[in-house]
């Protein structure tokens, strides 16, 4: 009796078309060995000339053209192996949060893992892998609390760092409490200027151009306002002033739609700015840019508010401190 025996390499070409799709075209070494292409196959697709293109060491992409920002990440999530996620900046950008562009991709592996950091792809060893995951198809990354923290190792300005930690809390993504927690766990190298924007974020600072403002005030010596607090007149809700010094009646508005939640912020100003005056209160608009080239103007306007509004009645309201 005889009977046909299925050829191998077909059961292996579904498998690796299989892969492919779920990989977005990018195939690493071992991968396509363990679908049965052999060394020699192997290395006729992927010598100069071949109908493979590198992207980093052992790990292709197997069509032409430019590899997407997804090929890219999946590509070092193989290049690292099993057990890697993408972090920082690049995870951020996955969740949905507006990151500084950057062209290379953190990685954590496991500690001991022979590894190197290459190309755009930097790894970082850690004793403390995630045991929760985010992912989109291949792309597996880490929750929003551990990437924002890492991302702020990855930046060096302060300013970009604060507007990466005020985003991931204004849209809800993290918490105050769960970056501490990330910081108390999370090596001390580096931690300092995240340690000073979460000192910020927890007194109410909420935006680049408002620890700008805090930052000023501070060197020159003036009283420190309630950042971000809440403003009653008996149960009626009047506004939440950026800066507010309840003693005198003061508040003072950043007004920049780039470090709001969305640009709804800005078309509110002028009905917040109507509904503070008719309560009696002081308001003073600055733009991040006076904030930052003509800082003795503006703290002389804010001097001046405030002595203004401590020579007359103190207005009648109600204030609630930010959370």
């Amino acid at each position: 009796m005889i009977r046909r025996v299925p050829a191998r390499s077909e059961f292996d070409r579904a498998a690796l078309n299989k892969l492919l799709n779920r990989q977005e075209q990018v195939i690493s070494r071992s991968q396509a060995l363990a679908c049965g292409i052999t060394a020699g196959a192997f290395r006729r697709r992927t010598e100069p000339g071949g109908q493979w293109q590198r992207l980093l060491p052992g790990v292709y992409l197997t069509v032409t053209g430019t590899a997407t920002r997804d090929q890219r990440e999946i590509a070092a999530l193989r290049y690292a192996g099993d057990r890697s996620l993408i972090t920082g900046l690049t995870a951020l950008r996955r969740i949905g949060i507006r990151v500084p562009d950057r062209s290379q991709v953190t990685e954590l592996v496991p500690s001991g893992r022979h590894v190197r950091s290459t190309s755009y792809v930097t790894i970082w060893q850690t004793i403390r892998m995630p045991e929760q995951i985010m992912f989109r198809g291949a792309i597996e990354y880490t929750l929003p609390d551990r990437a924002a923290a890492d991302a702020a190792r990855e930046l060096t300005s302060l300013n970009e760092i604060r507007a990466v930690v005020a985003k991931s809390v204004q849209q809800r993504w993290c918490s105050v409490e769960g970056l501490e927690a990330e910081l108390r766990s999370g090596p001390r190298r580096g931690s300092s200027p995240l340690r000073r924007v979460l000192a910020e974020v927890a007194s109410g600072v909420r935006s680049v151009p408002e620890g700008d403002l805090r930052k000023l005030l501070d060197a020159a010596g003036m009283p420190m306002p309630l950042f971000n607090a809440k403003v009653y007149a008996g149960r009626e809700f009047i506004a939440r002033p950026d800066a507010w010094w309840p003693e005198a009646g003061v508040a003072v508005e950043v007004d920049s739609i780039e470090w709001h939640i969305s640009p709804d912020d800005w078309q509110l100003t002028m009905s917040r700015h109507a509904r503070m005056s008719a309560h009696g209160i002081i308001v003073l608009h600055f733009t991040p840019r006076q904030i930052r080239i003509g800082p003795d103007w503006v703290i002389a306007q804010i001097r001046s508010a405030l002595a203004a509004g401590r020579a007359r009645p103190r207005p009648a309201l109600r204030t609630v401190t930010a959370e």
